[in-house]
């Protein structure tokens, strides 16, 4: 780790135990999942989006299918962890990283509050960073299979975060508040 980690970045590990993590891996690879198009490139990485649907060319959301029975067991647990009700985490995208995909560097949309990730399959780094030249900040958290991160306060508004390309397979659930919706100052 370079750094001290964002003020508002939590990562809590095991939030997932293994029979649990095995099982929502066994669901997750039975959904269809679509590819990620951004300014006219496609990308490594594909998503299934549920609750809305956030457009990576338009950045518009529109309403998308309802949240899978399988997934409010830890919509709930992750809400309890973030302090808000289940309801709030209203969105969620499912991201299928194959071996050599990762993420660059970026904000979460700004229609979206509170951030909660659930890696699952391979661990990864997440990458932080804030400020340009002399004043750029870095930090680094590793991400270990089964844990659940938050970003809120200054991680959520200030920094931005990477994942670099993943050696083996990972899955993320990213359950996110929506900023009209309740998200407050915590967002």
């Amino acid at each position: 780790m370079s750094g001290n980690l964002p003020e508002g970045f939590v990562l809590t590990p095991d939030f997932v135990d293994l029979d649990e993590e095995r099982a929502l891996i066994e669901f997750l690879r039975a959904r269809q999942f679509g590819n990620v198009r951004m300014h006219g490139v496609t990308a490594k990485r594909r998503v299934a989006q549920f609750g809305w649907n956030y457009s990576f060319e338009s950045y518009r959301l529109t309403e998308a299918a309802p949240l899978p029975e399988t997934l409010e067991p830890v919509r709930e647990r992750a809400a309890a962890l973030a302090h808000v009700d289940p309801e709030e985490f209203s969105e969620a995208l499912v991201t299928e990283y194959p071996p050599g995909a990762g993420i660059g560097w970026h904000r979460d949309a700004p229609q979206f509050g509170i951030v909660a990730g659930i890696s699952l399959g391979a661990a990864c780094r997440m990458r932080f960073q804030r400020g340009e030249g002399g004043e750029r900040m870095t930090a680094a958290a590793e991400l270990p299979s089964r844990s659940i991160y938050l970003l809120t306060g200054s991680a959520r508004k200030e920094w931005q975060h990477m994942i670099p390309p993943v050696k083996g397979t990972r899955w993320s659930i990213t359950f996110r508040t929506l900023r009209s919706r309740g998200a407050g100052s915590r967002s």
